[in-house]
């Protein structure tokens, strides 16, 4: 309130008796004492930023030194003493491929028979109907036990773990393995190892990028990736299986404070576990596929009944993303499967009536051009937006998929998803599918305001086998037709490359081609992901046809998949560059859905026991998750 008195000099006292290390002391004091707090925080944020940058450098120092141990050659190796074996783990074996037993079906909700040994560990080289497809070189798929010696040291350095228990090899000074050697290279040739639970959520946990929203890496990571894979191998007599489900039992836990995405947590965490449990009768698996669904109905809360994006499953909470109020189309249409039957499973109508409403409201709506849909839609007003941009790719892809996998999930009795879906493929017949010059290749290009754009995703390879699951359940047969067309086509998109890997994006050539080829592609498109629609459709054309030529395109892709995107401490990579061999660019990251879905395919592509999941009692959801087929109800 009074202004302080005004002083018109300084006082200044100069001591007598002058200590000049005393001074220099004082001086520094006063000095730091006249930096401002903010100075002082960011000096002091430098200096526990340079310890904490000197910490995480420590153990890389080991490596510079030579392990100081006669068992030097046996360390670098990575094997170890088959005394340490942990208890309860053994090696995989390698039993025949056991039939499934035929799927109990019926009216009633409960629990469905057991389908022992569903995922056996060996898949024998295909047979075709005269016999033995011609041999081609060993191929292994494989993280599970070989008897050569493996880099058993994974991830970063200073912070690898061991491989699977079930990896380990004999040791060098074994005289059985010296005396095996000849048996080993015959087994190798005639045998393909199936990825094991251990060796699946070891490559999860150190190569799988967490979901876009998520906030955790556990849940986006590792945890989902675990759930996604865990359905890879229900087969409650293999060990195995044991160890995925104690994870599941002890460690898959969805009371967290994190965002996830409501597409990516239903098609991989619980299509896995509905599909888990189907195949195993095992009640933990739809304790915890109740749990989760539950905690992403909140997404469904939105004034359109659109559901948004992202949950957070912890708070029961949801939100569009931070950048638009829009979800994607096939996101909110491609997670029907699921919560239909969850809600049959459980009889509590909630989530089928919630997805069934999207369905319902997607159905009416304005702005589709010949059964083809835009790729977005407003969560709050219910309408397609940014519309005029019609692809079968990436944010629409899987919405067809579920059209027709929906009306085959119902007993084929919910006219309008078969309405929907026979529309959209005259749609895709009238503008959208092209001849690439000069080798007349079929292919499923994009419409842009009216104006065509000759560019196919990888994604779009789902097509070939919707199409000939659609014409086995009684469609017409120029769908069949037009399956193995499209077939050829993303066949050619692998083998026109030189790593014999098809790019994320190919472009074809309109007539009349000038240069020859049919193909292009681009360079920011030149990646590829482990991705697996060319693989899942040539499981689908190969059951339905039995032409054993899908067997030798699936085995060259595996090939090319081992030659140029296999780790060589285990796991696979996506690469950034399928037009050159010598240098592909491994990208240091493998996707779930390469474990979930392209090994999956892989398996049952080799395999030539119709029985096992017969595509008359399941249909796989768009994580390659087998569901049941509702018996028809009484007429």
């Amino acid at each position: 309130m009074y202004p302080s008195s005004r002083k018109d000099f300084i006082s200044l006292t100069l001591s007598d008796s002058y200590n000049n290390g005393k001074h220099r002391r004082q001086s520094c004091w006063r000095k730091w004492k006249q930096l401002s707090r903010l100075q002082r925080s960011l000096i002091f944020f430098l200096l526990a930023l340079m310890l904490i940058l000197g910490l995480l450098s420590y153990p890389s120092l080991n490596q510079d030194w030579p392990v100081p141990s006669d068992r030097e050659e046996w360390l670098e190796a990575g094997e170890r003493e088959p005394e340490a074996e942990p208890p309860g783990v053994r090696p995989v074996a390698d039993p025949a491929i056991r039939k499934v037993p035929g799927f109990n079906k019926g009216p009633e909700v409960g629990p469905p028979a057991v389908l022992p040994g569903l995922l056996p560990q060996v898949v024998e080289r295909p047979q075709g109907p005269q016999g033995p497809v011609p041999k081609k070189a060993p191929v292994k798929l494989s993280i599970g036990w070989q008897k050569r010696p493996l880099v058993s040291r994974r991830g970063p350095p200073g912070f690898q773990r061991w491989n699977n228990a079930s990896d380990w090899p004999l040791r060098r000074d074994q005289p059985e393995q010296l005396a095996d050697r000849a048996d080993e290279e015959e087994e190798q040739e005639k045998e393909e190892k199936i990825v094991s639970w251990r060796g699946a959520m070891i490559e999860a946990d150190q190569g799988t990028e967490p979901l876009p929203s998520a906030g955790e890496r556990q849940e986006g990571g590792a945890a989902l990736a675990g759930r996604d894979v865990a359905a890879a191998v229900p087969a409650p007599g293999i060990a195995e299986f044991s160890e995925a489900r104690g994870w599941v039992e002890k460690d898959l836990s969805f009371s967290r404070n994190v965002d996830v995405n409501l597409f990516e947590s239903t098609i991989r965490v619980l299509g896995g576990l509905l599909s888990t449990y189907h195949l195993t009768s095992d009640q933990l698996f739809l304790e915890k596929a109740i749990d989760i669904g539950s905690r992403l109905m909140p997404a469904f809360n939105t004034p359109s009944k659109i559901p948004y994006s992202d949950v957070n499953i912890g708070k029961g909470t949801a939100h569009p993303p931070r950048w638009t109020t829009d979800s994607t189309v096939a996101e909110v249409t491609s997670i029907q499967l699921e919560f239909r039957e969850l809600s049959r499973l459980t009889g509590d109508p909630q989530y089928q009536n919630a997805v069934n409403e999207v369905t319902r409201l997607v159905h009416n709506l304005a702005g589709k051009k010949d059964g083809l849909v835009p790729m977005f839609i407003n969560t709050n007003t219910g309408h397609f937006s940014h519309k005029g941009v019609f692809t079968l790719g990436a944010r629409t892809d899987s919405y067809y998929e579920y059209l027709l996998k929906q009306w085959i999930q119902g007993g084929k009795t919910e006219d309008s998803l078969l309405e929907d879906y026979l529309h959209a493929l005259e749609g895709v017949r009238s503008h959208l599918l092209r001849q690439s010059g000069p080798s007349q290749l079929t292919f499923v290009g994009e419409l842009s305001h009216n104006r065509f754009n000759p560019k196919m995703d990888h994604l779009v390879c789902f097509l070939p086998g919707t199409l000939a699951l659609g014409a086995h359940h009684g469609l017409p047969g120029d769908h069949m037709d037009l399956a193995q067309q499209l077939m050829e086509t993303c066949h050619q998109m692998y083998v026109q490359m030189e790593t014999g890997l098809s790019p994320e994006i190919a472009h074809f050539n309109l007539p009349p081609a000038t240069d020859g080829r049919d193909i292009h592609v681009k360079t920011p498109d030149r990646h590829n992901l482990l991705r697996p629609e060319t693989v899942e459709s040539l499981f689908y054309l190969y059951r339905f046809t039995k032409d054993p030529k899908y067997q030798d395109w699936g085995w060259d892709i595996l090939q090319s998949f081992n030659k140029h995107t296999k780790v060589a401490t285990g796991g696979y990579t996506s690469i950034n560059n399928v037009r050159d061999p010598v240098n592909p660019g491994p990208r240091d990251k493998m996707e779930s859905f390469f474990l979930g879905e392209t090994l999956k395919y892989l398996y049952l592509l080799f395999s030539n026991d119709t029985e096992l999941l017969s595509l008359d009692k399941f249909v796989f959801n768009t994580e390659a998750h087998p569901l049941p087929i509702w018996p028809s109800p009484p007429k």
